[in-house]
């Protein structure tokens, strides 16, 4: 059984306009053609685009459904900032910033945007050196990039300026969140655990600098 845009749109749980579908089917497009060269992903992730990548990528805006500023380290082959970027793009006023220090990886993130018109800016760049970038921003994301432990004194500076974190996890995240007491820095930080619409052991971890009483 084939799943394709039809069944991520009922697993996503609402309609998806048709003009984001196109965006998200240049991403898989562009996504093949260039892995063929690269090392993007392997023909078996491609084969998953609709029922993991993009879904579970897009599962991030009913989190934060009103954020038009977002910001994605590590963006490697695009999940989930293009994904983000195709369901932003009819709106005014948004923009996704995608920080990727390899070369190829930018130049691969900055064709899929001219192609299918992404309202994005990529910074080929290590995260370490973005920093706080052209924040504010309301929302900083990661898939796939490292432990909570490290995780979050990357975003350290972008969450303290307001952002609140969205960031995958899988099934060893109780773990990491131990591993991660310390750079919760004694409550400065809250992380609340969410359950992930694209895998049953999958979850999403939102931080948020606590509010101070």
């Amino acid at each position: 059984m084939t799943y394709g845009p039809d069944e991520f749109q009922r697993d996503l749980g609402f309609t998806v306009p048709r003009e984001t579908i196109a965006r998200l089917e240049i991403h898989h497009r562009l996504l093949g053609e260039w892995s063929e060269r690269m090392n993007l992903v392997g023909p078996k992730e491609l084969e998953l685009f609709w029922s993991r990548h993009a879904l579970d990528s897009a599962q991030l805006i009913k989190f934060a459904s009103q954020a038009k500023r977002w910001v994605d380290l590590g963006s490697g082959a695009g999940f989930p900032a293009l994904v983000v970027a195709a369901f932003l793009a009819d709106q005014p006023d948004t923009t996704v910033h995608l920080v990727e220090s390899t070369g190829k990886k930018a130049a691969f993130l900055r064709a899929v945007g001219e192609a299918a018109g992404l309202p994005i800016k990529v910074f080929n760049q290590r995260i370490e050196d973005f920093g706080a970038g052209e924040g504010p921003y309301e929302v900083v994301t990661a898939r796939a990039l490292a432990p909570l432990n490290r995780l979050i004194p990357y975003a350290k500076p972008i969450l303290d300026r307001g952002a609140q974190g969205l960031f995958h996890k899988g099934a060893d995240l109780d773990a990491e969140l131990a591993a991660a007491k310390h750079v919760l820095n004694g409550g400065a930080y809250r992380a609340d655990v969410l359950e992930s619409l694209s895998d049953p052991r999958g979850r999403i971890v939102r931080i948020t600098k606590a509010t101070r009483s």
